[in-house]
């Protein structure tokens, strides 16, 4: 069991988030109807667990289900709150990032509407305001989709 596998299932257990969906425009540039996180489950400066309920007024739902960019976006925006998580407790304002590279993505399944998704993310490295992170996406305990992302953080 990863660190962040951990953290997801002792949050769900208390039934609690970390930030919520009121607080997460504090986390992430992102604004409707663009947000694709609803809840920080668990949060550590390499580690977060996100999650997303799949609402039919989704952007990026296409015959009831989730498409692969959204999917894509979800696990950019679980990056992007885990640097608005680490900037808030370091009292700062958090930076803007963008996606430099996307690789090795595997959509195993698309959720469908109505499903909750839960993104763990994992800090593999970062220098000179390059992050590279692995993601895993999962629904029900069944895999969804990985990826790793190589961010650039604006300094």
């Amino acid at each position: 069991m990863q660190i962040s596998d951990f953290f997801c299932t002792f949050a769900q257990i208390l039934n609690m988030a970390v930030y919520t969906m009121d607080q997460i425009p504090s986390l992430i540039p992102q604004r409707p109807p663009m947000v694709m996180i609803d809840s920080v489950l668990a949060s550590t400066p390499l580690t977060i667990t996100t999650a997303l309920t799949v609402l039919p007024t989704n952007i990026l739902v296409q015959d009831g289900c989730l498409v692969e960019a959204g999917l894509i976006e979800n696990i950019a925006q679980t990056a992007a709150a885990m640097n608005g998580c680490e900037a808030i407790k370091r009292g700062e304002q958090p930076k803007l990032g963008f996606i430099g590279e996307v690789k090795n993505f595997i959509c195993r399944r698309l959720p469908r509407v109505g499903e909750t998704i839960h993104t763990s993310l994992t800090t593999l490295a970062s220098m000179a305001g390059v992050t590279l992170v692995e993601a895993q996406t999962v629904c029900n305990g069944e895999p969804v989709a990985e990826a790793q992302l190589k961010i650039f953080i604006q300094q």
